[in-house]
């Protein structure tokens, strides 16, 4: 049996499973680990400049494409906990990261040795498995049950602890023998899929609810298979958005509080029942249960059995991953259809679709400061439909949902449960290292941005460029416009007179920090755009210089400082803030109003 050290070992396990890039930090208890990547020669590493941005470069790797499995490196101690909050990022959205993290030895566990902390007991709650190996002849097999458990039923990370001398030790290994663990997926009955055909067909209104854990299945194409058979519209998450294109006729819009459209809430409050696949209820699309399920039956489908009945309990659960799902109910479907008794939904497919034609939003504007709208509707006419974009939380992510359109799978990556400040930018590193060919475009806030934007400097050194849309009004606009609840507008502000601020050059008196300066300064580009005017030359010149250098571009757009988006406590009574484009005056959603904007410089 080959010799070696366990941290060899677990190198060549890592190739095994697939592995070819990692995103780190390096440091004294995992140097060993470092000399093993290095040995070994077939791994590429990123270096990022944070560690947790490490583990959201590691994220958007994940997410990119069906298979990925991203991995993040760090040393002990605060590596660690840096990296808790990817960790909870990834498992709240079921996506498989491994995280790996140096420790102390083990003879100084638990003595407060310098950088040595229980990261295992502290990542436990946001991981599906944390284990500090402690014995050296465990390595490989500890790596090949990580693979399994991330892979198997509901995806999600798993932290690997590492002290300095289990890494070391010499163990024997031979990776000539090794195999991946077969991985478990739940998968529907027949009995089960006729159940839920049944019920759907006994409908009269029937809408699918399409989750991301369609796209975890690498499902939609079944999807849309399904829901053209049956002619039932479809109603994507804000997870799932891209399992059908925004274009198809059965596309029927996203419902919610706040990613959402007019029309998708309009469609679901018309609706008798709703088959979920892949999806958790969230409460940004359900607002409360009580509004949401009145009047309609719900079935429900997912991969994790303690999903089911977990927001309120569905009339009939079935726990399967979403491709084995699909596969047996486009069976049952198809049969039904040969045998003649499956509905005819054409009515009510062509009241949704007109309801999707008719119940739009305002994004026509031409006032300096820009409205957000408008630059979404300059993203629309300029991007393509392969652009894959990246976001996190705040009113850029929301107006974007409510304005851009998707068009495939893996083409909205989109931190939804946790949304922390700052995934965007690493994360859309993360996606152009798993995929150099595709357009990414990232959206973020100025807030968003600024919280990890050193990793700018990621995209300079390891040329992944991508392009980073920033939506500038100084503010944290989310957070502001909740305050509004409160009759107040406290401490939201970023604006602020820069004395550095370059005469001559673009800089906007009173926004605070200048990006474009930022951005230069850690080898990127950026450009500022003030006007409606500038919003085509701008583009090309990004995606010009893109190709040229390839770098990361930045595009700022200096808007209005205040901006209300459409958003509400209920799906029945979501606020409209501006003018809406209403082409049938008879199409209404209950309550649909204007608020008077309230606190110290918040006039619009």
């Amino acid at each position: 049996m080959p010799k070696m050290t366990a941290i060899d070992a677990a190198v060549l396990v890592l190739r095994r499973e697939g592995v070819e890039t990692v995103f780190g930090v390096p440091g004294a208890a995992i140097n060993p680990l470092y000399a093993a990547l290095r040995k070994n020669g077939q791994i590429r590493h990123i270096l990022a400049r944070h560690v947790e941005g490490a583990s959201h470069m590691a994220d958007g790797f994940t997410r990119a494409n069906p298979g990925n499995i991203g991995v993040c490196i760090g040393t002990s101690g605060p590596a660690g906990t840096d990296m808790i909050t990817g960790l909870y990022t990834a498992a709240a959205d079921s996506v498989p990261i491994l995280c790996i993290t140096g420790q102390a030895p083990r003879a100084k566990l638990y003595k407060e040795d310098f950088q040595a902390v229980d990261i295992e007991t502290i990542a436990k709650p946001v991981t599906k498995w944390a284990v500090t190996v402690r014995e050296p002849a465990l390595v490989p097999m500890v790596f090949a049950q990580a693979f399994h458990v991330m892979r198997s039923g509901r995806p999600g990370p798993v932290l690997i602890d590492l002290p300095v001398d289990v890494q070391t030790a010499e163990i024997e290994f031979n990776i000539d023998t090794y195999e991946p663990l077969p991985v478990y997926k739940p998968a529907a009955t027949r009995p089960q899929a006729q159940r839920a055909i049944e019920m759907l067909n006994a409908a009269d209104r029937p809408l699918i609810i399409a989750g991301g854990g369609i796209i975890n299945a690498d499902a939609a194409d079944l999807l849309v298979e399904f829901a053209e058979l049956t002619g039932v519209p479809v109603i994507p998450t804000l997870m799932g958005w891209g399992t059908i294109p925004d274009d198809h006729d059965l596309m029927a819009g996203m419902v919610g509080l706040q990613t959402s459209h007019r029309y998708g809430n309009a469609t679901f409050l018309e609706s008798d029942f709703a088959l979920g696949i892949g999806n958790r209820w969230a409460n940004r699309h359900t607002g409360s249960i009580d509004v949401y399920t009145k009047g309609r039956k719900f079935v429900h489908v997912d991969i994790e059995p303690t999903q089911i009945g977990r927001v309120f309990g569905p009339d009939y659960g079935i726990v399967s991953d979403a491709r084995a799902a699909l596969t047996l109910f486009i069976d049952v479907a198809r049969e039904m259809k040969a045998a003649g008794s499956l509905k005819d939904r054409s009515a009510w497919a062509a009241s949704c679709l007109h309801r999707k034609n008719s119940m739009l939003r305002r994004s026509d504007f031409d006032q300096v400061p820009l409205k957000p709208q408008r630059v979404y509707q300059e993203m629309n006419a300029v991007l393509d439909r392969d652009t894959c974009y990246v976001t996190t939380i705040g009113l850029s992510q929301i107006a974007g949902a409510q304005f851009l359109h998707v068009y495939k799978p893996r083409n909205w990556i989109n931190c939804g449960q946790a949304g922390p400040l700052g995934w965007t930018l690493p994360a859309a590193l993360g996606v152009r290292a798993a995929d150099p060919k595709r357009k990414i475009v990232a959206l973020s806030g100025d807030y968003d941005f600024q919280f990890m934007i050193e990793e700018l400097a990621v995209g300079a050194q390891h040329k992944l460029p991508y392009l980073h849309i920033v939506v500038n009004n100084s503010y944290l606009g989310l957070i502001r416009q909740a305050q509004r609840g409160f009759q107040m507008d406290f401490e939201v502000s970023l604006a602020f007179d820069n004395i550095n601020a370059r005469s001559g050059e673009g800089a906007v008196p009173g926004y605070g920090v200048d990006h474009v300066a930022v951005a230069e300064g850690l080898g990127c580009k950026a450009i500022r755009v003030k006007t409606v005017d500038e919003f085509k030359g701008a583009f090309e010149r990004a995606f010009a210089i893109m190709e040229e250098h390839q770098v990361p571009v930045v595009l700022e757009f200096i808007l209005e400082r205040v901006t209300n988006i459409s958003m509400g406590s209920e799906i029945n009574s979501v606020n409209e803030f501006e003018d809406i484009l209403c082409l049938d005056p008879s199409l209404s959603i209950g309550k649909s109003q204007s608020m008077d904007v309230v606190g110290a410089g918040a006039a619009r």
